[in-house]
């Protein structure tokens, strides 16, 4: 019994470590919805700097923990926010990932290279992954009984510090009002901005407390890990698993599931007998259990990886030039390769090195397949190019012919990848990533390991492959057979798209939805998708190994796919050439550098900054040029296309102000007395435009109504008076300032209120917290409300239609705003509700506040309004008292005639 025991508080401590790096995840992903792969090298270089201050510069471990915790991880946090997380924040999954992944890669070669450059100036020790620093508490470590059950002070710290971090970090999330913020921002974040919440600012905390969170796990992790980065990535995942039995949203959960974690760990260690018979089974725990979680507690109920919603198709901006002028560049390319190739001895070293980079190119088609068109991130690429090596050398050495060899190997890589494609029915998004990572780790470290399969460490060998009249042993061959082969691969791939099955992936990739109701069958596109790319990459495995001559369980990690995503995003996953040019860096890029003697971390950093590249332009390298051109010639026909709206508008504003109630903006003189106006305003969206010259006033304690048919414009004015969207030409002044720049959380902030179309509440939040993301103290809103007090604690979601329009108005009863913008507020309610509704706006109206209303049921609307503007395609055509509405303009404006 005492022996359980023992395991049991042993798993706890190393759980807690668990804990603490899976709440940090958790809190930077659930406040700002991106994944942060490098959370562990966070921790790393939190580690390096807590080493290097104790046993360098002799400062107390203490003293060491608080600088490298509380001072540098933070300021890590905002930093990369700063210059990354909040661009990746509003790209796709597909580069949210692979910015992360850069960092993984950068931020402890970032930290290495420093250590090296000041070691020797400032005395310091070079760290390595041998090095075993001390932990935060005493040294030599003091040991304490419990039960018969031995802990050193180092353990008890880890422990408590984890069971601190977690109930503060709880705490504040819970009970404070930048908590409140964080996760309204979450929970809608342009519903939050709408309130005068900073999302920008409260994503900006969320990753400083997760850097210091993972900061803390890595001080906490370092006496016993050491100062090795890929075992600070490692911890990541196994953290990952916390963070899924926590759903990545509720800490206390996250918290639990990491202890739990840390004893199943120690348990199965202790007890699994079984486990002995399976290499590498044990310490594959944790892989199984996050493999586990996912498929359990993360089935996607709504959309899937890469919908049009989130991860759509990028345009083409060379769709204008002809195909001669685009396959141009590329055509050179190739000949000028061909040409240094072919004229090259057969034992020229950069040969085959291009030739390795081709390998590389050729399994890195196979991300273009599965990620580039099918939305899907696949990290279990490297497994399956291994996997295809390893049957290959096993059946070669069975007495099978090598083409046989071959053509088992890939038939075995795709047949696993069907496999692996069993979990992407269900999941999505970075859930399958996580998946598919899961997968890769579970076969590097149990079937992999099996001895029958891989020959143990010395592996399979494999001869050069024989075209009669030359083989592979010649590296000009290699570069020829390989060319030829992915000139085969970039064929299908066009024809794959241009397919019905291609149509068939765009459909289940955009609306899987409305894909299925057409008759799409979203698994059967899914599982070819799979298959093919894993059928390529087993392909690209197999040459991989009979180019080196030999292949080993090692030659192709799991973590390997982790970096190749990366480089092929950072090229363009969308297109064959940037797998070609992907392969071609990764192989080449290392080699330069080391016959330029320049250090090995360069690489890893310039990896880290393409990261950052990565955030602004999502669509890799390749794109960026013709992206850059492109918006230089569209900023520039906007910009003399809004000009031309404007002169159209101010010469038909004649007509327009002739029928106007109060003066109105002419020959740039200001309205008196106007609280709220716009100003010649030309907005859209994209390449669209919406509004076309909107001129509009509203007065202290006036309603106008603006009034028009569908897609006459009248939302896109209320998020153009909100500030949620930017104007391409015009001004919009508030009280006589110029707020046209003010983002949408300032202008809130000012007083210009949008209650959006549909439900401007946080479904996530309670009743409570919702009215709290507005006003101090919400018990003048209950006592107004008795039915919102009735269900304070209730989540706003789970309110009827009626009662989330009176919690979205509510605040506003007792802080009114100075300009309340309500867009279609009865959509969809009860008659009696929709009543309630408009006494609100005419208490409103009494107590001084400026009122625009968009309402499609005109005769409510006529009934509150003072002033009635009709909207016709992006215009204002008409601007009058409510008394000189009468049926045939109410008429002419709703149909759209003159």
């Amino acid at each position: 019994m005492s022996e359980l025991f023992g395991y049991i508080v042993s798993g706890l401590v190393t759980g807690a470590v668990f804990a603490v790096m899976a709440s940090g995840l958790t809190l930077s992903y659930s406040a700002t919805g991106v994944f942060n792969f490098a959370h562990g090298a966070v921790g790393f270089l939190a580690a390096l700097l807590f080493f290097e201050l104790n046993a360098g510069l002799g400062l107390p471990a203490w003293t060491a923990g608080l600088v490298a915790v509380g001072l540098f991880s933070p300021l890590l946090g905002y930093v990369l926010h700063r210059a990354m997380f909040r661009g990746l924040a509003q790209a796709g999954e597909t580069a949210q990932i692979v910015g992360t992944i850069g960092l993984t890669i950068a931020l402890p070669a970032l930290g290495l290279w420093i250590v090296d450059l000041v070691a020797e100036p400032f005395g310091l020790p070079r760290a390595d992954a041998t090095s075993l620093p001390h932990g935060l508490g005493p040294y030599p470590a003091v040991t304490f009984t419990f039960g018969g059950v031995h802990l050193d002070s180092d353990q008890l710290i880890t422990f408590a510090f984890a069971v601190l971090a977690a109930a503060g970090l709880w705490a504040f999330m819970r009970h404070t009002p930048y908590g409140l913020r964080m996760r309204a921002s979450v929970d809608r974040r342009r519903l939050a901005t709408l309130r005068g919440i900073d999302a920008d600012a409260s994503s900006a905390m969320a990753w400083t407390l997760g850097s210091a969170l993972a900061g803390l796990a890595g001080v906490l992790a370092v006496s016993t890990l050491g100062l090795d980065s890929t075992a600070f990535t490692v911890m990541l995942f196994v953290s990952a698993t916390a963070a899924v039995f926590g759903r990545l949203r509720s800490i206390p959960w996250t918290f639990a599931a990491g202890l739990g974690l840390g004893v199943v760990q120690n348990l199965v260690a202790g007890y699994a007998d079984f486990a002995e018979d399976v290499t590498g089974l044990r310490t594959a725990v944790p892989v199984i259990l996050l493999f586990a979680g996912l498929i359990l507690l993360n089935r996607s109920k709504e959309r899937v990886a890469g919908s049009a919603a989130e991860d759509a198709p990028p345009p083409d901006h060379l769709a204008g030039l002809p195909m001669w002028r685009r396959r141009l560049p590329w055509a050179l390319g190739l000949a000028v390769l061909l040409a240094w190739t072919l004229t090259r001895s057969a034992d020229d070293f950069y040969v085959s090195v291009v030739a390795q980079g081709l390998v590389l190119a050729l399994i890195f088609c196979s991300f273009v397949v599965v990620t580039g068109i099918g939305g899907m991130v696949n990290l279990a690429q490297a497994s399956f190019a291994s996997m295809a090596a390893l049957t290959c050398g096993w059946a070669f050495s069975s007495g099978l012919p090598l083409p046989v060899a071959i053509l088992l190997g890939v038939l075995g890589a795709t047949a696993v990848g069907v496999l692996v494609a069993l979990p992407a029915l269900r999941l999505g998004g970075r859930i399958l990533t996580l998946a598919t990572l899961a997968l890769a780790l579970l076969a590097d470290q149990v079937l992999f390991q099996i001895d029958a399969f891989s020959n143990g460490t010395i592996g399979w060998p494999l001869p050069a492959i024989s075209l009669g009249f030359t083989d592979t042993t010649d590296p000009r061959v290699r570069v020829v057979l390989l060319l030829a082969l992915i000139g085969l691969v970039g064929l299908l791939v066009r024809n794959l798209e241009r397919s019905a099955s291609g149509r068939a992936i765009l459909a289940v990739r955009s609306a899987p939805a409305a894909a299925t109701t057409s008759g799409v069958s979203a698994p059967r596109t899914k599982i070819m998708l799979f298959a093919l790319a894993s059928g390529i990459a087993g392909l690209g495995g197999v040459l991989f190994a009979t180019f080196k001559g030999s292949v080993t369980a090692t030659d192709l990690p799991a973590f390997a796919g982790f970096v190749w995503l990366a480089v092929v995003v950072l090229q363009g996953v969308r297109r064959i050439g940037g797998a070609v040019l992907g392969g071609l860096i990764a192989a080449v890029f290392p080699e330069l550098l080391a016959g330029w003697h320049i250090s090995a971390h360069a690489g890893a950093i310039l990896f880290g900054l393409g990261g950052m590249i990565l955030a602004r332009h999502p669509d890799g390298v390749l794109a960026q040029m013709a992206e850059s051109r492109y918006r230089r010639r569209v900023g520039r026909q906007r910009r003399e296309g809004a000009a031309a709206i404007q002169r159209e508008a101010a010469a038909a504003a004649a007509p327009v102000t002739a029928a106007v109630a109060a003066p109105r903006p002419e020959e740039g003189r200001p309205v008196p007395d106007a609280l709220f106006r716009l100003e010649n305003v030309v907005a859209g969206y994209g390449d669209v435009t919406v509004l076309r010259g909107v001129d509009l006033a509203v007065r202290p304690g006036e309603v106008v109504a603006l009034l028009g048919a569908n897609g006459a414009g009248k939302s896109t004015t209320c998020a153009v008076a909100a500030g949620d969207l930017p104007v391409t030409a015009g001004r919009v002044i508030l009280d006589g300032v110029d707020v046209t720049s003010w983002p949408a959380h300032r202008r809130a902030g000012a007083g210009v209120l949008l209650a959006p179309e549909g439900r401007g509440v946080f479904p996530g939040l309670s009743v409570d917290e919702n009215l709290r993301t507005w006003l101090a103290d919400p018990g003048p809103v209950y006592e107004r409300m008795p039915q919102l007090a009735r269900r304070r604690g209730v989540a706003a979601g789970a309110l009827s239609g009626g009662e989330q329009q009176l919690l979205t108005l509510a605040p506003a009863l007792v802080r009114p705003p100075r300009v309340l913008i309500a867009d279609e507020p009865s959509l969809g309610l009860a008659p009696l509700v929709a009543e309630q509704v408009f006494e609100v706006f005419a208490e409103l109206r009494a107590r001084g506040v400026a009122l625009l209303l968009v309402e499609e049921k005109a005769t409510s609307a006529l009934r509150l309004a003072d002033t009635v503007v009709f909207m016709r395609l992006g215009r204002a055509t008409w601007t009058g008292p409510r008394a000189e509405v009468d049926g045939a303009r109410l008429a002419a404006a709703y149909l759209g005639v003159s």
